[in-house]
């Protein structure tokens, strides 16, 4: 008996025993606890962080976006621009050529009438000294 009971735990000492185990998993509860807490604050932290870097990427980048589209709207009014002056520059020589034509097609006008009228004169020339020639012809041989 006396092997069997020494063997054998005593009732304090085995509350003492459960004591000390509930007081070690309410230390250990207690420190998982507030390293969970712990843990949480810190991702909470490192998520305001992230999302604070995320706040300025976004208004960097809509303020580059801006950036670009002044400078194709910038690049666009110019070329709007150069293309007018191109454009009306363009007109200035069609009206010119216009105008040249339009002078050259009067002077050949001209020239025709001109030409017209010498070669009527001509006509006229020759057909009296012609129709001269007939009569003295014909006064001659009656």
């Amino acid at each position: 008996m006396e092997t069997i009971t020494k063997n054998l735990v005593t009732k304090a000492e085995q509350e003492k025993s459960v004591y000390t185990s509930k007081v070690d998993f309410a230390q250990l509860k207690s420190e998982m606890h507030m390293l969970e807490k712990n843990d949480a604050s810190l991702m909470k932290a490192e998520n305001e962080r992230l999302l604070t870097e995320i706040e300025k990427l976004k208004s960097k980048l809509n303020e580059e976006v801006r950036r670009t589209q002044a400078g194709v709207r910038l690049d666009l009014n110019l070329e709007k621009g150069r293309i007018r002056d191109e454009a009306s520059s363009l007109e200035l020589k069609i009206k010119e050529t216009e105008t040249r034509i339009e002078s050259e097609i009067s002077n050949l006008r001209t020239q025709m009438e001109t030409t017209k009228f010498q070669i009527l004169q001509y006509m006229l020339g020759t057909l009296t000294g012609a129709g001269a020639l007939i009569l003295a012809y014909l006064r001659m041989f009656r």
